[in-house]
């Protein structure tokens, strides 16, 4: 399979590039800063430097034979700028129909409450404290998940990790609309593992299922 990955350089996005050269996927990474890759991964993908806020490097990643997007692009509170997921996505969109790429699965967030959602106390605390805590990245995931609800003619899949923290790949996990609160977690691993699995599975298409153990 011939992956392109978005946010390589992050928790989850590194963990992603791992575990697809492990598959022996083929895997093209886009990097604002190549350097910060993981050791060892940069003889073993296809690394290009560029801007997902420009069109031409987000096109320039993608190419005929992409069978799939992998898009693990994280929000900084302090340097981020605004809807900087909405933005990219919307470029990542158009270039995969210029380019008949039909597959996208990115990370979202537990505080983007959904009507398939188990909706109690702990995940109306959860999105209450994103609300007034991590308004960028709450905002903007609300904003991309909006964007991507508009372009139903692509195959997107979303994953919302609760709690997203160090730890081993083990590959078990729930996936789907559970009870969940502030105490839900998965680990940066795992959220990778389980992003790599939505690539050939159709259970969650158009949705975004929550993520946790």
């Amino acid at each position: 399979m011939n992956v392109t990955i978005f946010g390589a350089t992050g928790r989850v996005g590194s963990e992603c590039l791992r575990q697809c050269i492990a598959k022996g996927y083929t895997v093209t990474v886009l990097a604002r800063s190549p350097d910060k890759l993981p050791q060892g991964m940069h003889d073993k993908a296809a690394i290009l430097k560029g801007d997902g806020l420009v069109y031409e490097d987000v096109a320039s990643a993608l190419n005929e034979n992409t069978d799939a997007v992998l898009f693990a692009v994280g929000v900084d509170e302090k340097t981020s700028p605004e809807n900087l997921c909405t933005n990219v996505t919307r470029n990542i969109l158009t270039a995969m129909r210029e380019k008949g790429v039909k597959r996208l699965v990115w990370c979202g967030g537990g505080s983007n409450l959904l009507p398939e959602d188990t909706v109690g106390f702990g995940a109306r605390f959860v999105r209450w404290y994103a609300e007034h805590f991590l308004r960028l990245r709450h905002f903007d995931k609300e904003n991309q998940l909006a964007l991507l609800n508009r372009n139903t003619d692509i195959e997107w899949i979303g994953v919302r990790p609760l709690q997203i923290k160090a730890g081993p790949q083990t590959g078990v996990y729930r996936v789907g609309f559970d009870k969940f609160s502030g105490l839900s977690s998965i680990s940066f691993a795992d959220c990778a593992h389980c992003m790599i699995e939505q690539l050939a599975d159709d259970t969650w298409l158009h949705k975004a299922p929550i993520i946790q153990y």
